[in-house]
């Protein structure tokens, strides 16, 4: 059966120029995807007008109203038919489109939106009366007088009644408010001074108040903490870390939490390029190649992330909803994210998220008894330590000889070091002195607040792993050069990009050069990856060049087997530690950055408040 050319007509197709209504409906599609878009594009005109408060009214998941008010500057009653025209903003003069200091800029969103909904816009501008006008399917209404007392009011009604066929695209109203919300929010970070309500109308009357933030006051980072901690909860707050660096005319800033505080998906990170939310590969990119070395493939790492350069630096044009952005130079930010995430993550030391101790508290539920408790008061610090010395065991007594041999719960000191332990300050000691190793694995030491509980294998893990990472950096990656070099026929593209990155690939011990062509040579391997297939890991190299815009392969295959070299060369579960092995072993991991997880990026250990372990016992 023969199948007939399209593309051959009996007439030749006559060009026409579209009508208004059309182009605005063609440009809705790409500005306008779903209600979450309409409200992005309103709300980011508000915040360019200036305002200190913003309200979102939402009903039906914005597909029946979505009411944008504000109390910024206004629009005076005669640029109102202006505002809906295409492409005219008071943004932007048009002379210059890479110095760009606002939101929006392109004048698309207002007339997009009235061309396939019902739209109206009610404004006042200080000494002058407000008006309003009205826009249906393109139509446009007269201005009228009306009645504000300041600001910008815009309600969007019936959202593509005009065009029902994008009605069918639309998803349920929970998942359509679900994404006005996580919109409503992404903007609320970047703008702490401004307060942000979001109500859901549906129904009529005044509506459920879903989501509010306050403007927050103080500096920079105390109001951006404040709005994180009320977005993305205490426990991000608690366990974020302060990011604060420079480079290039470009400074970072946010916060970023403890691998320990980890996501099993990328729902918790928010990157923002001059306060403007973005959803950046290259970024998100940079973000994991920051933590790869502390978490497991299947982790994520939670951060709210501020890149704050001049606007000629970088492209916002480059994406109909403006979500994505382009750097003259991409490797200066990139870097900036990894070496400023990696410096606040080695200054954090041995630090570990406290909802490790929240799980663990959890998981001890003691059970309900009706007796009643009788509360004795807390002694104090001296009165303890003195009832301690006053309790404590002969210097060769075990003090454990109660317990059974399937315990291994003993400390073993010598005559010399018998008042160690005892004389120890716990409060100058952040993981506390050690006072006992259960199952043998488990080191048990009292800090100044409560308990510490040490994974010895896991914690010692880490420490021989960092010591080997230090050994590598400083006497570099050990080369082993190959007996016949293995060819690689690539495409010319490919070659040419391998080839830009040969000499970091050097560094990491992996030798190639060109061989004519689009093939290479592969000369060297790193020596610690043994006998290793160069082909597949130039493909590897190539997909992760493709996908992110750097090479973590090499790099990551190296500390994998640093890592399974640290696991073997550890303490192992089951051995028994003296008293001083296991003071040395705190001393070790506070004195070692990134000692509170191990390898895999689980935790290596707990820390119980006292206060904590009283209530489990009903001591409150």
């Amino acid at each position: 059966m023969a199948f007939p050319n399209r593309n051959i007509r009996d007439n030749p197709p006559v060009i026409r120029q579209l009508d208004e209504t059309a182009i605005n409906r063609i440009a809705a599609g790409e500005v306008v995807e779903r209600p979450a878009s309409a409200v992005k594009e309103l709300v980011e005109n508000a915040v360019d007008a200036g305002a200190t408060r913003i309200v979102i009214d939402v009903a039906d998941g914005g597909k029946t109203l979505i009411r944008v008010t504000d109390d910024g500057c206004g629009i005076a009653a005669g640029d109102l038919p202006l505002a809906l025209s295409r492409h005219a903003t008071s943004k932007i003069d048009g002379s210059d489109l890479l110095n760009i200091h606002t939101f929006g800029f392109r004048g698309e969103a207002l007339p997009s939106l009235g061309s396939v909904g019902r739209l109206s816009i009610t404004s006042r501008v200080n000494d002058a009366d407000a008006a309003t006008i009205r826009v249906s399917g393109g139509r446009t209404d007269p201005v009228k007088p009306a009645a504000l007392s300041r600001g910008t009011v815009v309600e969007l009604r019936d959202l593509f009644y005009a065009t029902p066929a994008r009605l069918k695209f639309m998803r349920t109203d929970r998942a359509e408010s679900q994404a006005i919300s996580d919109v409503v929010k992404r903007l609320a970070m970047a703008e702490p001074a401004i307060g942000f309500t979001l109500r859901d109308v549906s129904g009529g009357g005044n509506g459920r108040v879903t989501f509010r933030a306050d403007a927050e006051s103080g500096d920079l980072f105390d109001a951006l903490h404040d709005r994180l901690a009320r977005i993305l909860g205490r426990e991000f707050a608690e366990n974020a870390l302060r990011i604060d660096a420079t480079r290039e005319g470009i400074r970072l800033y946010g916060y970023a939490a403890l691998p320990t505080y980890s996501r099993g998906a990328a729902v918790a990170q928010y990157l923002f390029v001059n306060g403007r939310p973005v959803r950046d590969k290259m970024l998100t990119g940079a973000l994991r190649a920051a933590y790869f070395d502390f978490l497991s493939r299947d982790r994520h790492p939670a951060a709210a992330l501020f890149l704050d350069c001049d606007p000629t630096l970088v492209d916002v044009n480059v994406h109909p909803a403006k979500s994505e952005v382009r750097f003259r130079d991409s490797g200066v930010p990139r870097g900036l994210i990894v070496s400023g995430l990696r410096h606040a993550l080695a200054e954090a030391g041995h630090r570990a998220s406290t909802t490790v101790a929240d799980a663990t508290l959890g998981a001890m539920r003691p059970e309900p008894s009706g007796a009643p408790v009788y509360q004795m008061d807390r002694p104090s610090m001296n009165a303890r330590a003195t009832a301690y010395r006053g309790q404590a065991p002969e210097p060769f007594d075990t003090g454990f000889s109660g317990f059974s041999e399937s315990y291994s719960g003993q400390i073993i000191t010598s005559p010399d070091h018998s008042e160690d332990v005892e004389t120890t300050q716990p409060d100058q000691l952040p993981l506390g002195a050690a006072r006992a190793q259960v199952h043998e694995n488990y080191i048990i030491a009292q800090t100044e607040t409560g308990i510490v509980i040490v994974d010895q294998h896991a914690a010692h893990e880490r420490l021989v792993y960092e010591k080997l990472k230090h050994q590598m950096a400083e006497n570099g990656v050990a080369a082993q050069a190959l007996l016949i070099p293995e060819i690689v026929e690539l495409s010319d593209n490919d070659c040419a990009t391998l080839l830009d990155v040969a000499e970091d690939l050097t560094r990491l011990g992996l030798g190639i050069e060109p061989f004519g062509g689009g093939a290479i040579a592969v000369r060297e391997t790193p020596a610690i990856l043994g006998e290793v297939n160069a082909q597949a890991m130039i493909r590897d190299i190539l997909d992760e060049l493709a996908d992110q815009g750097d090479n973590q392969t090499v790099q990551a295959r190296i500390e994998a087997i640093l890592s399974r070299v640290a696991c073997h060369g550890s303490i192992r579960s089951g051995r028994r530690m003296h008293g001083e092995e296991m003071n040395a072993l705190l001393r070790e991991m506070e004195a070692t950055p990134h000692s509170g997880q191990c390898n895999h990026g689980r935790p290596t250990y707990v820390e119980l408040k006292l206060a904590d372990i009283e209530r489990l016992f009903g001591r409150t």
